[in-house]
């Protein structure tokens, strides 16, 4: 568990030491220079606000133009400086370009400084599908059926028994009729039926209907 806390304690030392490094080569170079006093050590201080201002609106916006540009500026300008304090540039003798530029960085980081602090984030491109449904045309409410009406009861009229149509029947059907139904009584003990009667005579349904009326 420990670890992580070492790992963390190790990192800052390192960046206290890169900083502290930085910073007094930025120093060394503003002095030889011609920045003397507090002016060379304002020179560091400023280089290393506008990288970590640069960074903060890389990481608070994400990749934009201008937040790329001042952060490569602060870099090259604190890289430079330190390549410069390396042996590789004679100190005592500096050449005019590079005082002009050191004359000329307090105004430039302030414009960056401010352009970074005020101008607004750029907005972020809106993904396809975040897109479409922002054009997409709003659901209408649709308003949920209520119950339907129920329809008028309509009066049921009852309907009148069909009336028998008087079938003439010969008196010698009838007397046959009666035979068989005495007949059919004598055998079962029971009443012939209609349908009974109809096979045994060999007459139509209607026929059958009119004797077993007459019948009794």
């Amino acid at each position: 568990m420990a670890r992580p806390a070492l790992r963390s304690d190790a990192v800052l030392v390192q960046a206290v030491i890169a900083g502290a490094l930085s910073f007094a080569h930025l120093h060394d170079l503003a002095a030889a220079a011609g920045q003397t006093g507090w002016k060379a050590w304002a020179y560091p201080v400023s280089v290393d606000l506008l990288l970590v201002a640069a960074w903060r609106r890389l990481r608070a916006d994400g990749p934009s133009p201008l937040a790329w540009c001042w952060f490569l500026i602060a870099l090259v300008a604190s890289l430079g400086a330190n390549v410069a304090t390396a042996g590789l540039l004679d100190l005592g003798a500096i050449p005019a370009w590079l005082r002009v530029l050191v004359s000329a960085w307090p105004a430039l980081a302030f414009m960056g400084g401010t352009l970074l602090a005020h101008s607004p984030a750029e907005p972020s491109p809106a993904s396809p599908a975040s897109s479409a449904l922002a054009s997409a045309p709003a659901p209408e409410t649709v308003a949920e059926p209520g119950p339907a009406p129920e329809p008028p009861a309509v009066p049921q009229v009852e309907e009148a028994p069909a009336l028998l149509t008087a079938v003439p029947v010969p008196a010698a059907l009838i007397d046959h009729a009666r035979k068989v139904a005495d007949d059919h009584h004598a055998r079962t003990g029971a009443r012939i039926d209609t349908d009974t009667l109809r096979a045994r005579l060999g007459v139509p349904p209607h026929l059958a209907d009119a004797i077993t009326a007459q019948l009794g």
